[in-house]
């Protein structure tokens, strides 16, 4: 039953999301870009990721390095380049692009989430802890670069602000969203994780 509900729920926030007006903001401010990714990334998939867990009959991994280390490199790779200015312009300007974005970010959420918590051995959580902290590391550095820019990263055209704040501060928003509310995530998973090694 907690599976599934994980799943709905899931469901259920990426309808909302990808239905809302979220799609359309963020073709033209980066905050909204960031709450669309975040909501997609760090809610999203974990939901789906332990739905899925829960749904497993054999949690058993048989190469647990190897699939924390892909899952890893692959969300860092799909973070960073979606937020490349090219890539990030073409999503925003192109609705193919903006659909391969989200289907990547939901397949890096997802993956990074499973590979971390699927295993049930002590070498499966110890690799799910470096898992966890190297994206809550990268994650925090690029908000944190987004956030202390000086200048706007992206096109003016992709930039006209949000809520209200001027173009910068928009994207100074959007980079603060994803070193905390992106960052913390997985510094709390990371930490879960530590304490399932710690207890056993």
């Amino acid at each position: 039953r907690a599976a599934a509900a994980a799943l709905a729920a899931a469901a259920l926030l990426l309808a909302l999301l990808w239905l809302g007006p979220l799609p359309r903001m963020a073709g033209s401010a980066f905050s909204p870009h960031m709450i669309l990714h975040l909501g997609v990334t760090v809610v999203a998939g974990p939901l789906i990721a332990f739905g899925l867990i829960g749904l497993a009959r054999d949690r058993t991994i048989r190469h647990p390095v190897a699939l924390a280390l892909g899952a890893s490199l692959f969300e860092m790779l799909v973070v960073w380049g979606w937020h490349a200015p090219v890539l990030h312009e073409l999503a925003a300007a192109r609705f193919p692009a903006f659909v391969a974005q989200q289907a990547s970010f939901l397949a890096a959420g997802v993956l990074i989430w499973a590979a971390s918590f699927m295993g049930n051995t002590r070498a499966a959580a110890g690799v799910g802890v470096f898992a966890m902290l190297f994206t809550f590391m990268h994650m925090a550095m690029l908000g944190l670069l987004l956030t202390l820019a000086p200048d706007l990263v992206y096109a003016p055209a992709f930039c006209l602000g949000a809520w209200g704040l001027d173009p910068l501060d928009d994207q100074r928003l959007g980079g603060a969203l994803m070193a905390v509310l992106g960052g913390l995530p997985y510094l709390a998973g990371g930490l879960a994780l530590t304490w399932r090694l710690l207890a056993d």
